[in-house]
């Protein structure tokens, strides 16, 4: 689908979103130093595992609330959260009211996020859908591979002015959702708009996540997602480990008397980089390469090669095989992201769109949360039974994956 073409909402959006992303990314990998610096690494990271739970809450909180009352006064609220609370963060002399701010700026993406992601929905579709997603996010990864290359040196240098970009940014996106962005909530849900007071609004909320909580085939989609997260995941954790661990300094090339070589530390940043590489350059192509595949198998592929390229790690220290196995579970990863949205997209009642993406963030948050199950018993583990769990969480995602369908399937008219 060209971007010409694209209604005016999603170009807008496109263009803020990935203008302040690469803003964030400028300042959230260095946000734990921060915080380890000023408050002291052990307090620091139990003050890190915050923002995952109060993310879980919000978005779901924010996905119903853009099913009652629109997608747009949802997302200027998230946005003008963060506006506040980046100016608050520049402002502060206190470390404590630092780490309430990043609270706060998590909180207003949490609200903005499956509003957003349900009015790209609403705009396409089911055709043009994937591809859409995909040029959402790899405008995302463009910020994610350039941010922390520039916020290396003007976070630690320059951090009061790189927050009050951060809030210009914002509060200008947040006047053009305001007059140029359109209201695209599907008319099905307008039933559940209007405001009835807080408490039937909690309650009424309340009523929609049992609903949701009820409806076995989405838990089991969320529950195919964490074990595929969990495999994901490893390559900032287990394989991070075991490859500044076991893989020593080794000739990658050489020429005459000329060489170059890798340390496991130095061979980690390679492929590192390979990954953010490829997301920025294969997230679209792969789209339009598997757009008459089902999403089915297009999630138990991705499942299955994230899986398979984790496990085939363990059993080298060879940097080029390493790198081999690094572009197999890095394409596993790309190929789901277009489709996540997608499927979610199709999956829920028009009337529910919001609540449901936001609901389908929790494989993420419950993922990374398990995830780091790999590094605890690697303690008393070989690297390779440590691989060859992580390829079973792969594969118990493969199984929920094709069981999820299956009962798909079945709830569909003959």
């Amino acid at each position: 689908m060209n971007i010409t073409v694209w209604n005016a909402n999603l170009k807008i959006r496109l263009f803020g979103e990935a203008l302040f992303n690469l803003l964030y990314w400028m300042y959230f990998p260095f946000i734990a130093v921060y915080f380890s610096s000023a408050l002291g690494s052990q307090l620091a990271g139990l003050l890190m595992t915050v923002p995952p739970l109060t993310a879980i809450a919000f978005s779901m909180i924010g996905g119903d609330l853009a099913d009652r009352f629109g997608r747009k006064p949802v997302m200027l609220t998230g946005c003008c959260l963060k506006a506040l609370m980046f100016a608050v963060f520049a402002l502060s002399s206190s470390h404590w009211l630092d780490y309430l701010c990043f609270i706060g700026i998590g909180i207003g993406g949490a609200i903005y996020s499956p509003a957003s992601d349900a009015m790209v929905a609403d705009l396409t579709t089911q055709k043009n859908r994937r591809q859409v997603f995909a040029v959402f996010i790899t405008a995302n990864n463009i910020g994610a591979v350039l941010g922390p290359a520039i916020g290396a040196t003007l976070f630690f240098q320059y951090r009061t002015e790189l927050l009050w970009a951060c809030m210009l940014i914002m509060a200008i996106y947040s006047v053009a959702i305001f007059y140029a962005i359109k209201e695209t909530v599907p008319a099905a849900a307008n039933s559940h708009q209007g405001s009835r007071g807080i408490w039937n609004t909690f309650l009424n909320q309340w009523k929609a996540y049992r609903t949701l909580l009820s409806d076995k085939v989405f838990v089991l989609y969320i529950a195919a997602g964490v074990f595929a997260i969990i495999a994901i995941m490893q390559l900032d954790l287990y394989l991070a480990i075991y490859v500044t661990e076991f893989v020593h300094l080794q000739t990658v090339l050489s020429v005459n008397d000329w060489s170059f070589t890798l340390s496991g530390t130095e061979a980690l940043g390679w492929m590192l980089g390979l990954n953010g590489l490829m997301f920025v350059l294969f997230v679209l192509p792969s789209a339009k390469w598997l757009k008459d595949w089902k999403d089915r198998d297009i999630f138990m592929l991705s499942s299955f090669l994230a899986g398979i390229g984790m496990f085939a790690v363990g059993l080298t220290t060879n940097i080029w095989l390493l790198m081999l196995f690094t572009v197999i579970f890095t394409f596993g990863e790309i190929i789901r992201s277009p489709v996540m949205n997608n499927f979610v997209s199709e999956y829920a009642p028009q009337e529910s769109r919001g609540l449901y993406m936001g609901a389908s963030k929790l494989q993420f948050t419950i993922g990374r949360f398990l995830a780091p199950f790999a590094v605890i018993v690697a303690d008393w583990m070989m690297p390779i039974l440590v691989f060859g769990l992580i390829f079973l969480s792969a594969l118990v995602s493969v199984f929920l994956y094709f069981y999820v369908f299956k009962l798909i399937s079945k709830k569909l008219p003959a």
